[in-house]
């Protein structure tokens, strides 16, 4: 690739690195007054959340007519599926296994914050997620930022597109390639842009958090981080080593602009639009296959949510001095796993959806309030371990359908 060829301060993952560090050292420095940095974080937000849906819309439309055949749409997310359960499923497992052997809630003094009103909203049902699906208004969806209906509505789009005449069809084609390459246009100009924001959104978290919160929850933080990183560094590598047989610190490497934006967004969706490049441009995953597997990804597979959840519920459940059976255990696997597939990729999203966990087992739905100190800081850890899932899954899935991926360079 060209960006190799330039000095090593010219390359995005780089750049975003450094923008990452000095966030952290403004952020330590300054304290609060690192807040007033804000603005910029979230114009960068904004910016990125602005692309989304469009380029969404374009890539799955060229993805799925480019694939051609229905049954091979279908054929490549049965595939996609399979990888989203498997892994969320030893994620989960992995949290659960840990969380029982560290038992980072027994004996713990931890203060109980005040829940914020939004986390007690009612959360959709497993049947509601399925029914949302499928948009009453396709315009409306976008709009909304509903991506389970835009990508639905989308694939439709491809699908039958795929059965007009030649000539209608080559019409469409041409419309929509034409527009998605200019939103890939768009996307470059707003990617160059992630330095400054992953600095501004550094600075604010490192500065209004401190230090202090971290003290009382260490045992429950290092419980979380530890089972993320197992199924980060230690199981999604040797999948995606023994699957498609690619280094997985090379693969890591080129989509490291994508890990380190989730990082300080702690948003998947809003690094959409920046995995996408990444997979495709640096990591060289087909378009057909990434414009299917990413968009549904960040929206269906969350694995470090998932896992997240059930080490968060089995925490609330050891400081009450709720004892979980094995029965209750295997009832919070099933529903932190189901749980976040609802999970919207935005910051918070996980903490929404542990209430369902919580209602499954029973335990209180104050129980959050032990967790939220410290919610932030792993949130950003969780989001890039779902951001590196997807883009495992990407190379697997392609692998699965017969292509040959070259080694990152």
């Amino acid at each position: 690739m060209n960006s190799e060829r330039r000095p090593w301060y010219h390359q995005l993952h780089w750049q975003i690195a450094i923008g990452l560090g000095a966030g952290l050292l403004v952020g330590l420095v300054a304290g609060e007054s690192a807040e007033r940095l804000a603005p910029l974080g979230d114009i960068f937000l904004r910016l990125l959340r602005m692309i989304i849906v469009p380029l969404v819309v374009s890539s799955l439309v060229v993805g799925t007519t480019g694939i051609g055949d229905s049954a091979k749409v279908g054929r490549l997310g049965g595939k996609a599926a399979v990888y989203y359960l498997v892994s969320s499923g030893a994620a989960v497992l992995a949290g659960l296994i840990a969380v029982n052997l560290v038992r980072p809630g027994v004996g713990a003094d931890v203060p109980l914050h005040e829940v914020p009103e939004k986390l007690g909203l009612s959360v959709d049902s497993f049947g509601d997620i399925l029914l949302r699906i499928i948009p009453q208004n396709p315009i409306r969806a976008m709009v909304e930022g509903d991506m389970l209906g835009v990508i639905f509505f989308s694939l439709l789009l491809g699908v039958f597109a795929n059965r007009l005449p030649a000539a209608q069809k080559q019409t469409i084609v041409r419309g929509f390639t034409a527009f998605f390459e200019l939103m890939m246009r768009i996307t470059d100009f707003v990617i160059r842009l992630a330095p400054i924001g992953v600095f501004a959104l550094m600075a604010k978290v490192v500065g209004t958090m401190g230090g202090d919160v971290f003290l009382p929850l260490l045992r429950y933080m290092a419980t979380v981080l530890f089972s993320l990183g197992i199924h980060a560094f230690v199981v999604l590598p040797l999948a995606l080593r023994a699957i498609t047989g690619l280094n997985p610190l090379r693969y890591a490497g080129a989509v490291s602009p994508a890990l380190l934006t989730a990082f300080s967004s702690a948003s998947s969706s809003a690094t959409l639009p920046l995995t996408m490049d990444c997979v495709e441009m640096r990591a060289g995953v087909p378009n057909e296959v990434s414009s299917f597997v990413l968009p549904l990804g960040a929206t269906v597979n969350m694995d470090g949510t998932a896992l997240y959840e059930c080490v968060a519920a089995m925490f609330i459940a050891q400081v009450y001095g709720i004892e979980i059976s094995f029965t209750n255990q295997i009832l919070v696997f099933l529903t932190a796993l189901l749980a976040s597939i609802g999970a919207a990729g935005i910051p918070m999203a996980g903490l929404v959806m542990i209430t369902v966990v919580l209602r499954a087992v029973g335990l209180p739905m104050e129980g959050v309030g032990l967790i939220l100190a410290v919610d932030r800081i792993l949130d950003m850890c969780r989001t890039s371990v779902n951001v590196w899932s997807d883009s495992v899954g990407c190379a697997v899935v392609a692998v699965w359908e017969g292509y040959r991926l070259d080694e990152p360079t």
